[in-house]
């Protein structure tokens, strides 16, 4: 039996959801480590890089894989972090606040319960 090739798509991109599911608690602890790690007082820009991207990976991954609230809580924190690095010389109460957020997140994200994904668009699977 030949499978058509929106039914293989639809296979893959349900077995790539299941990964990010999975692999979604081990990413929010890795962010939280590498926001724990950041120091306020003396913000090294290898660590703000770090975060830069672990948070602009986890916004378009979330968002395509139907975490809607996830994806846009890491791109605001992505964008807000463009900024605090854009500037020479940020406030430690600045970075603090950031980093807050950040903690405020990846908590939210631990025991937050992932939403149900597509079900509707998967009808073609057998």
């Amino acid at each position: 039996m030949v499978r058509s090739v929106d039914a293989d798509f639809f296979v893959r991109l349900t077995e790539a959801n299941e990964g990010f599911r999975n692999g979604l608690p081990a990413t929010l602890r890795r962010l939280g480590q590498a926001g724990a790690d950041f120091d306020p007082a003396a913000p090294a820009p290898q660590r703000a890089a770090e975060l830069q991207s672990l948070l602009h990976t986890l916004a378009g991954a979330a968002v395509t894989f139907g975490f809607r609230e996830l994806g846009q809580g890491a791109r605001a924190l992505e964008q807000r972090l463009r900024v605090l690095t854009a500037f020479e010389i940020v406030g430690e109460n600045d970075w603090q606040a950031w980093l807050s957020q950040l903690d405020e997140f990846v908590r939210n994200g631990m025991t937050s319960p992932a939403p149900p994904y597509h079900s509707a668009a998967f009808s073609l699977l057998p």
